[in-house]
């Protein structure tokens, strides 16, 4: 077990009562905390109540996280980076509609960003509609490389060490170590 989660707040469907999934993300906060693991944490369409819960929960102790699948909007992404977590963007970073969330991409300090599949959900914009692949994460990276002005070998150097940073008990592999 490297990471809890993924665990949060989903509004979108509102399929559950929100004070019920603020309670479980809570418990799964505290699990967190208690164990030193990484929270993978889900919002969708929750910013206000994720920020206030993340903010509240932090004053509590610290506990490391990653705002995962981010789609959120900017005072979300930052409240997060405040409080110490990650930011971590799929294949929606590559979709020709969400120019909002490229911004918040760029604006991202580079020791705080990560890049992911959502395997099997989310390609990224050349592979829309089909089965994501973790091989496509690299597509993502090139975009957010673009519009943060780097080469996607910089990208690909840095989200590795975020990645590395944040979850702690994934061996390196050797080349990584170095």
């Amino acid at each position: 077990v490297v990471a809890i989660g993924e665990a949060g707040l989903d509004y979108h469907y509102d399929n559950s009562p929100r004070e019920a999934q603020e309670q479980g993300f809570r418990a799964h906060i505290a699990a967190a905390r208690e164990t030193g693991l990484p929270l993978v944490i889900h919002s969708r369409d929750a910013d206000a109540d994720m920020a206030k819960i993340l903010t509240d929960e932090m004053k509590r102790g610290p506990f490391p996280a990653v705002l995962h699948c981010f789609t959120g909007g900017r005072d979300l992404a930052f409240t997060g980076i405040e409080l110490g977590l990650y930011v971590s963007f799929t294949g929606i970073l590559t979709f020709k509609n969400c120019e909002g969330l490229r911004v918040i991409a760029k604006e991202l300090p580079a020791d705080r960003i990560l890049v992911e599949t959502d395997s099997p959900f989310l390609a990224p914009g050349k592979f829309r509609g089909k089965r994501c692949e973790p091989a496509y994460v690299v597509e993502t990276a090139k975009v957010l490389a673009d519009v943060r002005g780097v080469t996607p070998e910089e990208i690909a150097r840095q989200t590795t060490a975020n990645f590395f940073r944040l979850f702690t008990k994934v061996p390196k592999p050797a080349a990584a170590a170095a």
